[in-house]
């Protein structure tokens, strides 16, 4: 699955999650920019939702873009299920403040029978500069 079917998939995917009264409609700013084939691209501008009290990016949010994300990303790999968090790491390189613009690159390094490793970054759209580097690791196996 690749290109526009892949794209679509993850737009349909954040569509269903954000429409909801729960926690998940936090994440309704993120915009699909391209995916498939185990990978999704997102984007988001920071707004006051997302910081924190000293008026940078909250790590709660930034680690739950990590665990969203990279789940999209991994429902583009075939016969994929969405699975449950095993593990997630998220290293804070540098901050993101009210109004960057941030980009979110998610990809599965392996999907095995029963763990799925995933990887993730954070970037600033206007000069590429790293503000998360995270790994995920998710149970994806039936029992």
């Amino acid at each position: 699955m690749s290109g526009k079917k892949g794209l679509d998939l993850l737009r349909s995917i954040a569509t269903v999650m954000t429409k909801t009264n729960g926690y998940d409609r936090c994440l309704q700013q993120l915009v699909m920019v391209s995916g498939g084939e185990g990978r999704c691209m997102a984007e988001f501008k920071v707004e006051e939702e997302h910081l924190n009290r000293a008026g940078g990016l909250h790590g709660g949010y930034t680690a739950t873009i990590v665990d969203v994300v990279t789940t999209y990303a991994l429902m583009t790999k075939e016969n994929a299920v969405p699975g449950v968090s095993v593990d997630i790491h998220v290293s804070y390189l540098k901050g993101a403040r009210l109004g960057d613009e941030v980009i979110i690159d998610a990809n599965t390094v392996r999907a095995g029978r029963n763990l799925a490793f995933l990887e993730c970054e954070l970037r600033h759209k206007k000069d590429n500069s790293i503000i998360a580097k995270a790994s995920h690791t998710k149970y994806i196996g039936s029992g």
